[in-house]
C-alpha cells in the first residue's frame, strides 16, 4: 500500500491526534513523506486537523482502499481514478478477458448513468460508485435475481454497520427518509451461439455521506449521512458484497419484499403509451411486480417495461 493509504488507515483508527514524528517512525518514512501524504489526502477531499505539538487528526472524509476491500471480500478489486463509468470499466474488463468476480470502483464518475440512461449525480467525496462483474454461464431462466439480491444485501450491510433501516422502491432504488439514496443497474451479456448469459454486470451508486445536492435534486435525492459519517466507504462496500455472497438467496429476496415501499400502495405506470393505475400486491422471486388494476384485472410487470410514476408515502 502507498504511504498516504497507510497513513489514512492509521488516522482513521486513532481516537485522538497522532504525532507526526511518531507516524514517521511507525510507517518507516521521513517527516517530509508524512507531510506529502497529508497533502495527498487533503487533495482527495479528506479533512485533517493539524495542531502544533499534538500532530494530526482525521476530521472527515475517506479514501478507497482496493487492497483492503479485496482482502475482506475475496474479490479482484480495482480503482479507476479517472472514471467515466464503472459499468464501462467492467465492460472493458470483459473485452480484455478478465475473469469474473471482479469489482470496479471509482471515487466519482464523469458519465454515470442509471436505468433508461438517466444521469446520476456523482460528486468527488461521499459517494460509492461500483460495478461487480460475474460470469454465470447460465440460461436466462436460471439466473439469480441479482437486483433483488443486491438490494437485500445493501439493506443488511447498512443495518449491520449503522442499525439504520432503509427502504426499497421497486425495482432498483434504495430510499431513506423518503429520498433516494442509491440505485442498482444490472446488465447481462448473452452468447448468440449458446444462448447462455455469459456475463452480468451489477452497478451500484450509493450516497453515503453527501451533504448537499444540486437544486433540481434536493427534493428527490438524499444521503445515508448528511453530517459526520461513522463508517467508511471501504467498510460499507466490503459488507455489501460479503452479504451478497454469503447470505442465502431466499433471505435476500425476503428482505427485498419486507422493506418494499411499493407493496400495498397505489401505483401508476405506462404501457403501450397508455397510463394504468392499480394496487401493488406482490413481488415474485424473480422481481416481477403484481398489480391489481382498477378494473379488477391483474398484471405482472417486468422491470424493463415500465417506470412507476407516483406512489404515496
Amino acid at each position: 500500500m502507498k504511504t498516504h493509504e497507510i497513513l489514512f488507515q492509521t488516522l482513521s483508527q486513532a481516537d485522538d491526534y497522532v504525532n507526526g514524528e511518531q507516524l514517521a517512525q511507525e510507517l518507516g518514512v521521513s517527516r517530509t513523506s508524512i507531510w506529502k501524504a497529508i497533502q495527498r489526502l487533503e487533495k482527495d477531499g479528506v479533512v485533517i486537523e493539524s495542531l502544533k505539538k499534538k500532530g494530526y487528526k482525521l476530521v472527515s472524509g475517506d479514501i478507497l482502499l482496493p487492497e483492503v476491500i479485496a482482502s475482506n471480500t475475496q474479490l479482484t478489486v480495482s480503482l479507476n481514478e479517472q472514471c467515466s463509468s464503472t459499468q464501462l470499466d467492467a465492460k472493458l474488463g470483459i473485452e480484455a478477458h478478465q475473469e469474473g468476480k471482479a469489482l470496479y470502483l471509482a471515487n466519482s464518475q464523469s458519465a454515470g448513468k442509471g436505468r433508461f440512461g438517466r444521469d446520476y449525480y456523482c460528486p468527488d467525496q461521499g459517494g460509492i460508485y461500483m460495478s461487480l462483474h460475474l460470469k454465470p454461464q447460465l440460461p436466462p431462466a436460471e439466473l439469480s435475481p441479482y437486483t433483488l439480491m443486491v438490494a437485500g444485501a445493501i439493506y443488511k450491510a447498512i443495518k449491520n454497520l449503522t442499525l439504520i433501516d432503509i427502504d426499497i422502491k421497486w425495482v432498483n432504488d434504495i430510499y431513506y427518509r423518503h429520498k433516494k439514496i442509491a440505485g442498482i443497474l444490472t446488465e447481462a451479456i448473452t452468447s448468440i451461439e449458446t444462448g447462455l448469459v455469459t456475463d452480468v454486470i451489477i452497478g451500484v451508486g450509493l450516497n453515503l455521506a453527501i451533504p448537499t445536492f444540486p437544486e433540481e435534486l434536493e427534493s428527490k435525492a438524499g444521503s445515508l449521512f448528511e453530517g459526520p459519517c461513522p463508517i467508511t466507504r471501504n467498510d460499507l462496500i466490503s459488507e455489501i458484497w460479503k452479504e451478497f455472497f454469503q447470505t442465502d438467496i431466499d433471505e435476500l429476496v425476503y428482505l427485498y419484499k419486507e422493506r418494499s415501499l411499493v407493496l400495498g400502495r397505489t401505483v401508476t405506470f405506462e404501457q403501450n403509451q397508455q397510463t394504468y393505475q392499480g394496487l401493488a400486491k406482490d413481488i415474485s422471486d424473480t422481481g416481477q411486480l403484481l398489480v391489481q388494476l382498477d378494473n379488477h384485472g391483474e398484471i405482472w410487470l417486468n422491470s424493463g417495461e415500465i417506470s412507476l410514476k407516483q406512489w404515496n408515502l
